[in-house]
């Protein structure tokens, strides 16, 4: 009886032991260190993601795995949501704070970063978003095959209408990228970002007030698409090119103007590019400084979870990690020259090294960027990227453009903010 009291109590305790030492993994990670994971929707800097949480990890005790999904932000965690899973820390859209911080995200208004940007997101007087980098768009643009081909220096600041950009894109070609992202989400954006109330101006479209084919900046902005398209290299086959391809071209001097922003320069560096670019506004006929600005400001965000899935000592460990980013010399130095992104904090005065950042970054210091609109629809840039590229295929002239766009307002609704 006593041998078999024994065995019982033996295996209890081998069984609690099995489960302490389970839970332990699962709470805490290799060695007793805490761990914390990262979800990176930010396709261009995973490689350097996945190196700094090995080295963070070895140098901090405190164990970084950091995940990377192609798929919607919000439709990915929901499933990790749904799955008891969340990540300790996730990178998302600012339309993606608005949305979930409330019911999924820490406050952070206490953070010591908080009084050096001015990017981050407050909802209802707490701060939820913090801002991982500074990105904006405009044209694009190659000063040494420009100056190639029209024989003259380039000045961007000389290009402000529609016609100065036609003279110099007859003359060095353009490159338009088909994507749907860059069509909808930042290029059809910019008509809703430059109007003076872009709230207004969405509902007036949804309501019938504003009819979008004889509003003055649509007109102006698809004048200006209307050179880029014409003059592009892959005309005949516009939503055939590659986007590699077009920043192949456009990099090493073929081509010499561009829709784009900042974050192109992690494919245009891949080839044997010129040093001399950066990006200029797009220009436009209305006369509302619009040619003097980029369209920019705080790209993806971090927010850290609220969730009983998270314990206190990993938001603990997120928290560092956030102050590591803006304080730490090798923090600063991860996002300024591994990533190659413009800091959204002052305090940061490291170079910024690339042509593009560079000058999203005198834009950014000169107060001259319009604020992005963050509210857009999750669908927006799928369905009106696929009727821009109707357009940009010559499927459909610029009076059906409008009213297929207006017929996605009909029924779209922005999101919270």
């Amino acid at each position: 009886m006593k041998k078999r009291l024994l065995s019982i109590v033996l295996a209890a305790a081998l069984v609690l032991g099995l489960t302490v030492g389970l839970t332990a993994c699962g709470n805490g990670g290799s060695g007793g260190n805490v761990t914390i994971t990262i979800f990176n929707s930010k396709m261009e800097i995973q490689s350097q993601m996945e190196e700094m949480a090995k080295k963070y990890s070895e140098e901090k005790g405190v164990d970084v795995e950091v995940y990377y999904s192609s798929d919607t932000v919000a439709a990915h965690l929901s499933t990790r949501y749904a799955s008891n899973d969340p990540y300790t820390i996730s990178m998302v859209d600012a339309k993606d704070v608005y949305s979930l911080a409330k019911e999924h995200a820490i406050d952070l208004s206490d953070q010591d970063w908080v009084k050096d940007t001015t990017q981050a997101i407050t909802i209802d007087g707490k701060t939820y978003g913090f801002p991982v980098c500074v990105e904006a768009r405009g044209i694009i643009y190659n000063a040494d095959a420009i100056k190639k081909a029209t024989g003259a220096d380039f000045d961007p600041t000389k290009v402000k209408t529609t016609a100065d950009l036609k003279a110099i894109a007859e003359k060095c070609g353009t490159g338009i990228m088909k994507e749907d992202w860059s069509l909808a989400a930042h290029y059809l954006a910019e008509v809703y970002e430059q109007q003076d109330d872009p709230d207004a101006f969405i509902a007036g479209i949804k309501d019938g007030s504003i009819k979008l084919e004889k509003d003055p900046k649509f007109i102006a902005m698809m004048d200006t698409f209307d050179v880029l398209k014409a003059n592009n290299y892959a005309k005949d086959a516009a939503i055939s090119a590659e986007r590699e391809v077009t920043e192949q071209k456009l990099a090493e001097g073929e081509i010499g103007l561009m829709f784009g922003g900042n974050w192109d320069w992690s494919v245009i560096n891949a080839y044997d590019y010129s040093e001399n670019m950066g990006i200029m506004p797009v220009p436009n006929d209305v006369d509302d400084g619009s040619s003097e600005k980029l369209v920019g400001g705080g790209s993806k965000y971090f927010f850290i979870d609220s969730s009983d899935n998270t314990t206190d000592e990993q938001r603990k460990a997120a928290k560092d990690f956030l102050n590591w980013l803006v304080y730490d010399e090798e923090g600063q130095k991860f996002i300024v020259e591994d990533c190659a992104l413009v800091p959204a904090y002052s305090n940061i005065k490291l170079e910024v090294k690339d042509p593009l950042g560079a000058s999203v970054k005198e834009y950014a210091d000169a107060d001259a960027l319009i604020p992005n609109y963050n509210y857009l629809p999750d669908d927006h840039y799928a369905k009106c990227g696929a009727i821009f590229q109707k357009y940009l295929a010559d499927k459909i002239d610029r009076a059906e453009f409008a009213k297929e766009i207006t017929e996605y307002w009909s029924t779209a609704e922005v999101g919270a903010h």
